[in-house]
């Protein structure tokens, strides 16, 4: 049970599910918590933010131009 727990919280953090909704997901009253037991589980989260970072800048440049 314990590994199915921790691969259904792997998948949603892949896939971006806010820490909050993962933790109400999991019955966690403190999103903290959650975050402190799972987030060894989001490799991919710096990547992510890159991403969404370089299409916000590239947004607002093409904006500008």
């Amino acid at each position: 049970m314990h590994a199915l727990r921790h691969l259904f919280a792997s998948v949603l953090l892949d896939a971006g599910e806010s820490v909050k909704a993962l933790a109400q997901y999991l019955g966690h009253s403190d999103p903290g918590f959650t975050l402190r037991v799972y987030t060894h589980l989001m490799p991919t989260s710096h990547e992510r933010t890159r991403r969404a970072i370089d299409g916000f800048l590239t947004e607002q440049a093409q904006a500008a131009a």
